[in-house]
């Protein structure tokens, strides 16, 4: 399975002989689009998001190199599944340190939790299709070394979370980590979980002052900490601050 994976990717330019131009292209202005999203105001935000939305969807799909080549596949899940087990290490370990800290923040209840993270959770999912499935993608049609196009798709994910300084490094450190493990073992479902449980363990255990909820571009800048300018309101059904 691992030979005709690997087969289909040749063929589709991994190597990046043919396709180059094309990739380039692409990459460029679903990347534009991306940032131009996270740091344009609403409600030309909104207009945005859909044009990178359409564009992305569209580009792959006349890029498409087949389901397998991008990782949707069961090969490689146990191969790569030990990087979900240490995520839910340090999960847990994150949790205990902020329970202790008294910085945890999560919801009370199952709704809670799903209408908190689940919208998340899929954006989550989302985001590491970008990474492995178009980034790393036309990255690995645009240079001959693998390394250097985990490199290069690693250093584009964490600069569209600029300017968070902890979502930039970390997101650095995951991309390069995700990247590495994708083109050894081709399987985007356990990177997916990883993802999520990072991400939500980012969220519940640092404060929301420190992260900025989160947010990245001008969302980042625009953020006002509680009580700096509006009251402190806490969703008694979620435990998040509104």
């Amino acid at each position: 399975m691992a030979d005709a994976v690997q087969t289909e990717i040749a063929a589709s330019g991994e190597a990046g002989a043919r396709g180059g131009r094309r990739a380039l292209l692409e990459l460029c202005i679903g990347y534009g689009l991306i940032l131009a999203t996270v740091w344009t105001p609403r409600p030309a935000q909104g207009w945005l998001w859909w044009a990178s939305v359409v564009w992305i969807a569209a580009s792959t799909w006349w890029s498409f190199p087949g389901w397998q080549a991008m990782g949707f596949r069961r090969g490689g899940f146990v191969a790569s599944l030990w990087l979900v087990v240490l995520a839910a290490v340090l999960s847990a370990t994150a949790v205990l340190i902020a329970m202790r800290l008294h910085t945890l923040r999560v919801p009370h209840t199952v709704l809670g939790w799903v209408l908190a993270w689940g919208g998340y959770i899929v954006w989550s999912f989302a985001q590491q299709f970008l990474l492995q499935g178009y980034f790393l993608f036309r990255m690995l049609r645009l240079t001959s070394r693998r390394e250097a196009a985990a490199a290069w798709a690693a250093a584009i994910f964490a600069a569209a979370h600029l300017p968070n300084p902890l979502l930039t490094c970390v997101t650095l450190l995951w991309g390069a980590v995700a990247c590495i493990v994708f083109l050894r073992c081709r399987n985007l479902y356990t990177l997916m979980l990883t993802h999520a449980i990072l991400g939500v363990t980012l969220a519940i255990t640092v404060p929301g002052p420190v992260i900025h909820n989160m947010r990245v571009g001008l969302g980042y800048l625009r953020y006002r900490p509680p009580g700096k300018g509006r009251p402190l309101l806490i969703d008694p059904e979620t435990g998040r601050v509104r």
